[in-house]
């Protein structure tokens, strides 16, 4: 298995604080969906940067670049227009209780 991270470049600086309410539904769904892959076993860290600019970021392990597209491409946020996705492959060197 390999790890991936792919990056939610939102639309605009200050979303978290300016969501409209369809904006904040479909983020929820993003983030029930991100709870339902760690239940799984696939991701291993998501979360938001804080401040202005409230990109997130999702690392998570999928068997290829394909598999890892469509993990990515099926991210409610992504799907409605509300956050670009940017893929990249990832090695977790480190991770706290992980050797």
């Amino acid at each position: 298995m390999s790890e991936w991270i792919y990056f939610l470049h939102v639309p605009r600086e200050n979303f978290a604080a300016t969501m409209t309410e369809d904006e904040e539904r479909v983020w929820s769904e993003h983030f029930e969906r991100l709870k339902k892959l760690f239940s799984r076993g696939i991701l291993v860290l998501a979360g938001p940067t804080l401040g202005r600019v409230n990109d997130g970021l999702v690392i998570f392990e999928a068997p290829d670049e394909e598999a890892a597209r469509r993990i990515m491409e099926a991210d409610p946020a992504i799907v409605a227009g509300y956050a670009n996705g940017e893929l990249r492959q990832i090695r977790v060197s480190l991770l706290r209780g992980r050797h």
